[in-house]
């Protein structure tokens, strides 16, 4: 049965969730078939946002006290951005391995910034009709520190969001 969906964006960040996320979209997300107007038809991208490489180490070195020059180690950078690198790498291979069990073939898309407003713009540039992701039920303390994406998303994307729930709280 084919739908009306033209873009379905899928945010993975390698957690389960997100990938149960993935799984939960291929299943049953009915994707537009192709036509002479859009010989393409619908399609999937899987979305992985990588954190800014200071971000990803927790620093954020500033200038030197008492006046000295602000310093950038270019070496740390580059090593940090290598392993953010395989860490996305590793994430794709894992969606890519799902997508390839239900025999469905998607695009793949990393940007790097702010996971809430990237997955937001990406979902805007690719014109998406539906934006997909996992919710990993943060307590309200962590909540608090690192806010939530999926709630985030909800309130400030393009298009509608479905924001699938773990399997423990889906059963309940």
């Amino acid at each position: 049965m084919a739908g009306n969906i033209g873009c379905a964006v899928v945010a993975v960040d390698g957690s389960e969730e997100s990938m149960n996320a993935l799984r939960w979209a291929i299943d049953n997300v009915r994707l537009r078939l192709p036509t002479p107007e859009s010989p393409e038809g619908g399609s999937f991208v899987v979305l992985h946002v990588q954190p800014p490489p200071s971000i990803a180490a927790g620093i954020n070195p500033g200038p030197i006290p008492f006046g000295g020059p602000s310093v950038e180690v270019p070496a740390f950078t580059a090593a940090i951005e290598a392993h953010q690198g395989r860490i996305t790498e590793a994430i794709l291979n894992r969606a890519l391995e799902i997508c390839a069990e239900k025999n469905v073939t998607v695009k793949t898309q990393v940007v790097v910034g702010d996971p809430k407003e990237k997955i937001c713009e990406v979902a805007e540039n690719s014109h998406a009709d539906l934006l997909v992701m996992g919710n990993r039920a943060f307590g309200p303390i962590k909540r608090l520190f690192l806010g939530s994406v999926s709630k985030f998303c909800s309130n400030h994307a393009s298009c509608p969001v479905l924001i699938v729930k773990p399997e423990s709280r889906q059963a309940a």
